[in-house]
């Protein structure tokens, strides 16, 4: 606000949070069958609501099967006691990115 006695005038300032990217990406994982397969990404910035692992087209979520971790920009996916089933591409979604491994 700035005011001069007899004239006032008032601004506001809005922030935008900025997009999340990802700046270390998935890497493709080798394990045996019945082993756990372990998939980490970090992004920019630890505030990305709208993450999201895949399994070929399938959306994750944690469960007995796969366990989704973040710590700070860290994200993680477990997939424990893989298949043959499993065999395929992981993604990971954040915003307009991805990575896949």
């Amino acid at each position: 606000t700035c005011d001069t006695g007899d004239q006032q005038t008032t601004a506001a300032v809005q922030l935008k949070e900025a997009a999340a990217t990802i700046v270390e990406g998935l890497r493709d994982v080798t394990t045996y069958e019945g082993e756990d397969a372990v998939f980490e990404c970090r992004l920019s910035q630890e505030t990305a609501q709208d993450a999201q692992w895949f399994l070929g087209d399938v959306p994750l979520q944690s469960n007995e099967m796969n366990e989704i971790r973040v710590q700070g920009t860290r994200h993680s996916l477990v997939l424990r006691k893989v298949t043959l089933e499993d065999c395929g591409s992981i993604s990971f979604k954040v915003g307009q990115h991805s990575s896949a491994a």
